[in-house]
Parts: C-alpha cells; sequence; structure tokens
C-alpha cells in the first residue's frame, strides 16, 4: 500500500465520518424539534388543565357557598302542580278573608297528546332552567261581591303563599246597588320545579 493509496483511503473515511456527522446532526435537530414541539403541547395541555382544576375548585367553592339558596329555593318552589293541593289553599285563604269564589280554573290539558303528564299544561319560565309556570283564573261569586279591604287582604295572601306567589292580571267589576263592593277575576302564576 502507497502513501497515495493510504491518502485517498483516509480522505474516504473522513468524507464518511462528514457524512455521518452531518447526518447525525439533521437527525438530532429533527428529534429535538420533535421533542420541542411535543413539549410545547405538553406544556399547553397541563395549563388547561390546570384552569379546568381551578374553575372547578371555584364551582365546588360556589356550590358550598350556594347550598343554602338551594336548599331554600327546593322548600319554596313546589316541586308538583298538584292542583287539588293549590285549589284547597286558594279556597281557605278566600274563606279566611271571607269571599266566595265562582270558579277556579286551569288551562285546558294535553294528558293525552303530551308524553311527559308531569309537564302538561306547563310553560318553560324564559331565563330560569327547569322552571315551569302553571296559569290559573280565579273568579269571585258575582251574586256575592266582596269589600275592597277583603280584596286587599286576599291579594296579600295570595302573594304570599308558595303555590300562588305572583297575581299577574286582576280584573275588577264594581257591584252596581254598593259601589263599595267588587267582583273580581284574578289570573294566578304558580311557578314549579319538578
Amino acid at each position: 500500500m502507497n502513501s497515495k493509496h493510504l491518502y485517498f483511503t483516509l480522505l474516504g473515511v473522513i468524507c464518511l465520518l462528514v457524512l455521518g456527522l452531518a447526518g447525525g446532526a439533521y437527525e438530532a435537530a429533527q428529534l429535538l424539534s420533535s421533542q420541542s414541539k411535543q413539549l410545547v403541547a405538553n406544556r399547553k395541555q397541563v395549563d388547561v388543565l390546570s384552569q379546568d382544576q381551578d374553575q372547578l375548585s371555584k364551582a365546588k367553592q360556589e356550590i358550598k357557598k350556594y347550598q343554602n339558596l338551594a336548599t331554600i329555593a327546593k322548600s319554596i318552589v313546589p316541586q308538583d302542580k298538584d292542583q287539588a293541593q293549590t285549589v284547597g289553599q286558594i279556597v281557605a285563604i278566600a274563606n279566611a278573608n271571607g269571599i266566595t269564589l265562582s270558579s277556579i280554573t286551569f288551562p285546558s290539558s294535553s294528558l293525552g297528546a303530551n308524553p311527559n303528564a308531569a309537564l302538561s299544561q306547563l310553560l318553560p319560565v324564559k331565563g330560569a332552567s327547569g322552571v315551569y309556570n302553571l296559569q290559573l283564573t280565579v273568579t269571585s261569586d258575582p251574586s256575592n261581591p266582596v269589600n275592597y279591604g277583603k280584596f286587599i287582604n286576599f291579594l296579600d295572601a295570595l302573594e304570599h303563599n308558595r303555590r300562588t306567589a305572583e297575581v299577574s292580571t286582576i280584573n275588577l267589576q264594581p257591584d252596581v246597588k254598593d259601589r263599595s263592593t267588587l267582583s273580581f277575576t284574578l289570573v294566578l302564576q304558580e311557578y314549579i320545579k319538578p
């Protein structure tokens, strides 16, 4: 083996080493880039999970904070639309105030067409998820008109009643014979959270 032959052999080995080094550097750069992207994605995921965890802990704190309010609301807003109980309470309030009623009517029912009988006659309340409204009409006996003061007391008792919390419409008809007495028709709103 002469020196020229050794020179070219060593030159070939050096070229192979340079190519190997360049290939290795390229692969290392690709691996570092891939690992960097994975690290960034993992950090984003950690940030999202951290925010979710913070929101969850805040939500748990708010649940604890408002648990009493939820319990109070559940005890105030009826869970059912027991019409017999509603009628009984209205009649009791009317009797306590010396008022004779001629009728208490509810909207027409769609029990046969409605697969969920618990929601028949109910309308959803806008802005209050899960709360429904049942409208009923109360009419006094026109042959037995009431004193205005008794009527006001009757209204007050209705608005403090758990089942008839809102009087939405009042229609008064003064008695022809005695202007200090009147007959009335009321539209009441019963709120229900089944």
